[in-house]
């Protein structure tokens, strides 16, 4: 999977989906974020602003790593996909309602 990581000061992972998520990887997906929150990180901006599609199989990645971080204290912040399809899908799965989404990734930061 196509995915830029870094680190902010404030401790928490930004991380940042280039492709569609789906049943192909949203499993990597998930071993990557498993990875950072083994790691110690318990904090993350996820920015799906270049993500066209997500399926069902990548919607469970993101309220699996949401658990596993609010258990642990932190939290996760989403950034909203630009395309309007994706956008949508969250819309309907009710998403900003379970998750505090903002519209770019420092407006996400300030979630925190």
């Amino acid at each position: 999977m196509n995915l830029t990581m870094c680190e902010h000061v404030l401790r928490v992972a930004i991380v940042a989906p280039q492709e569609r998520i789906d049943i192909v990887n949203a499993s990597e997906l998930r071993q990557q974020l498993l990875q950072l929150f083994d790691s110690g990180m318990i904090n993350f901006v996820i920015d799906l602003s270049e993500v066209p599609f997500m399926d069902s199989s990548g919607m469970a990645v993101l309220v699996s790593i949401l658990k596993r971080a609010r258990q642990a204290g932190g939290d996760v912040k989403l950034v909203w996909p630009r395309i309007k399809a994706a956008r949508r899908i969250l819309h309907l799965t009710k998403f900003d309602r379970v998750f505090d989404i903002a519209d770019t990734a420092e407006a996400a930061l300030a979630l925190f």
